[in-house]
């Protein structure tokens, strides 16, 4: 990655300026079956349409806060990379009543009712496929999100000392993010190409980390696993080998 790069949106245009066409995150869903892949090319495009319906429709800027309440997820890190993008910090399991908007799955939609601001609700079908009856009161991702643009501007300059993150009740700013990324994956061992399996949450900085930030900031990729449990020891092997997965994060 480009040591000129400050924050995790910089880090996503620098490996679509590297190789657009490789795999970045790919997903697997062990409790569904769903397995999906993303290059670097179709990543960007998801991120640059949710940015233009954050920046947009919802009309959200630098210095609004979003509280995330999805699991590890690939429309999870859409969601993270896009708030990037527009210089909103996001704050993982925050309290949607303190939060300007909220981003939550089908599990969470009583708790983010209590958010006075736009509300956005994401069904986690598979193939991003909305709700069969979308959820009064919110804006229906699947629904919103394919008319929004390809290419995405911000109207303000995202500054990287803004705080990008707030996780487990501490904060991390863009820059900052990006600064300790870099350090987890030099402590991982990752490097361009490396391929990581991480089973983690999206719930802690170390899941954040492995299940996106690290990988994205050495040029690596990462296979995103949820409810990973189900497979057991033997699938797990089997995954590893047809994934050819170089590091683990379990």
């Amino acid at each position: 990655m480009n040591a000129s790069d400050r924050t995790p949106a910089d880090l996503l245009r620098s490996a679509l300026a590297t190789d657009p066409a490789r795999p970045l995150v790919t997903f697997y869903d062990d409790a569904t079956g769903e397995r999906v892949e993303l290059s670097a090319v179709t990543l960007a495009n998801w991120v640059s349409k949710t940015a233009n319906l954050l920046q947009g429709d919802l009309a959200a800027g630098p210095g609004d806060r979003l509280a995330l309440l999805l699991p590890a997820h690939w429309q999870s890190a859409v969601w993270l990379l896009a708030c990037s993008s527009v210089g909103v910090a996001v704050e993982i399991g925050g309290d949607p009543a303190d939060a300007d908007l909220v981003v939550t799955g089908p599990d969470s939609l009583d708790a983010a009712r209590a958010c006075r601001g736009e509300r956005v609700a994401l069904a986690l079908r598979p193939l991003g496929g909305r709700f069969p009856q979308p959820p009064e009161g919110f804006v229906d991702y699947a629904v919103e999100v394919p008319s929004q643009g390809d290419r995405f501007a911000p109207f303000a300059p995202v500054d990287p000392a803004g705080v990008a993150l707030v996780v487990a009740g501490g904060e991390l700013t863009a820059a900052g993010l990006v600064e300790q990324a870099r350090a987890d994956a030099e402590a991982l061992g990752l490097t361009a190409g490396s391929r990581l399996l991480s089973g983690l949450s999206y719930d802690t900085w170390e899941g954040l980390s492995a299940g996106l930030f690290a990988p994205l900031a050495a040029g690596a990729s990462v296979v995103l696993c949820r409810n990973v449990a189900e497979l057991g020891a033997e699938g797990l092997e089997k995954r590893v080998e047809s994934e050819r997965v170089t590091h683990r994060a379990l």
